[in-house]
């Protein structure tokens, strides 16, 4: 079963955040999670087995330019993750799915996403996901 988070689900999607990107703290992610749970322009997604949340995908509107598309806004994919145990079941796709027809409801044409040119993994799974890889690219920084 596949749902919306509500405030009350902040938690459960923040344990589920910290499992996909763990150099972070549960408490940014509670709170972080708040803000995407009460705004217009983002969505948290949980995926459950039972009673257990056992996924999530966090998608939101970018007004900004998104690389390889030419509308805006655009729905992007901001996080996607699946317990290892209940991967390969489909949940990654019917997460997908609900956040693409959010951005659809919400008056987007495309949808997008992105991971780190070294996350093969990742890039299974978007191609999997029906994603056209749009570019690649290395960015770079400088201290002043």
């Amino acid at each position: 079963m596949i749902k919306q988070a509500s405030k009350e689900d902040a938690q459960t999607a923040a344990q589920l955040a910290l499992l996909l990107w763990p150099n972070h703290t549960l408490t940014e992610f509670i709170e972080g999670m708040t803000l995407h749970t009460t705004s217009e322009n983002t969505a948290i997604f949980l995926a459950y087995q039972g009673l257990e949340a056992v996924g999530f995908a966090q998608c939101q509107l970018r007004t900004d330019y998104v690389e390889g598309t030419n509308s805006n806004p655009v729905g992007y994919l901001e996080g996607l993750f699946v317990k290892e145990d209940y991967r390969r079941y489909g949940l990654a796709k019917q997460l997908v799915t609900t956040c693409e027809q959010w951005a659809k409801m919400k008056g987007c044409i495309e949808f997008a996403s992105d991971c780190e040119l070294q996350n093969l993994e990742s890039l299974t799974v978007h191609q999997k996901l029906g994603f056209i890889e749009a570019n690649r690219i290395i960015c770079f920084i400088k201290s002043l």
